[in-house]
């Protein structure tokens, strides 16, 4: 009988185990939700009150905007041009090649513009916020800022905000006006399209919604990156490992976000 109820204890502790495991996880990541969001409506209380730091502002406009165009501007290219053979090669099956001016220009404008500058710019500019900022932990500069009576919020993160949500929009643009550049390359001189007929199409189908909400999602995921990049470098551990973390734990987070928040504005923009 002995034997049976051991048995039966240790079916019965393994679900339980599980459970327990999945309950942790939940908790955690309620946890860093609930901190994330305080952290996020503190910062952003700090956007319309003075002081403006116009020197940090023009510096993180310079390491996020500029510094990020070349790798957008080259993944947008590329992007439109990959998209123009790949409706080219479905709508044949339908014969409906007609279509690749439309799709390439409103695909990049809606949707593949706005996402893949936004995860191009997380890579790049969320990952140097965090480590930036880890760095300035570790080596006790955020101290400093307060004993100099700077908040280190309205210093460090209310500049990033500024300059992320002004250049993200513009460099979805470019990446905008880049993809269909692409999908014009190839239409006219792999695909068969005239350059008349191409950019007639184009500009006929693409209509002022198109462009406004995909500068609109430039904006927002503009926030987000800011956002994501100066929480994790704030809450970042000490020494090497904690900057490591915080910088990957950003690119991760910004990149999922901007992806659920890419659905949720698609809803509200498109949802009729």
């Amino acid at each position: 009988m002995e034997p049976h109820k051991s048995r039966l204890s240790r079916a019965i502790s393994i679900p339980a185990g599980i459970v327990a495991a999945i309950g942790r996880v939940v908790i955690s990541v309620c946890q860093e939700v609930g901190r994330f969001s305080l952290f996020a409506a503190e910062s952003l209380s700090h956007v319309a009150r003075p002081p403006f730091f116009v020197r940090e502002f023009l510096a993180a406009l310079m390491s996020i905007g500029f510094l990020s165009l070349p790798v957008v501007a080259l993944t947008a290219l590329f992007a439109g041009a990959a998209l123009a053979l790949q409706i080219y090669a479905g709508g044949s099956r339908f014969s409906a090649e007609a279509s690749v001016p439309t799709v390439v220009a409103i695909g990049m404008v809606r949707e593949l513009g706005p996402v893949l500058c936004g995860l191009m710019v997380a890579g790049r500019a969320a990952s140097a916020i965090a480590a930036e900022i880890a760095t300035m932990k570790v080596t006790e500069q955020l101290d400093a800022l307060i004993t100099l009576s700077t908040n280190p919020q309205k210093f460090l993160v209310t500049p990033r905000i500024y300059a992320a949500v002004v250049t993200l929009p513009v460099l979805t643009g470019i990446g905008d006006v880049l993809g269909i550049m692409g999908g014009f390359l190839i239409g006219t001189t792999r695909l068969g399209f005239s350059p008349e007929s191409y950019t007639r199409t184009t500009l006929l189908f693409l209509e002022q919604n198109d462009i406004a909400s995909g500068l609109v999602k430039g904006a927002v995921f503009g926030m987000i990156i800011a956002l994501v990049g100066c929480y994790y470098g704030m809450r970042s551990g000490r020494g090497a490992k904690g900057v490591g973390h915080a910088t990957t734990s950003s690119v991760a987070v910004s990149s999922a976000l901007i992806i659920a928040s890419n659905y949720i504005l698609t809803e509200l923009f498109f949802n009729a």
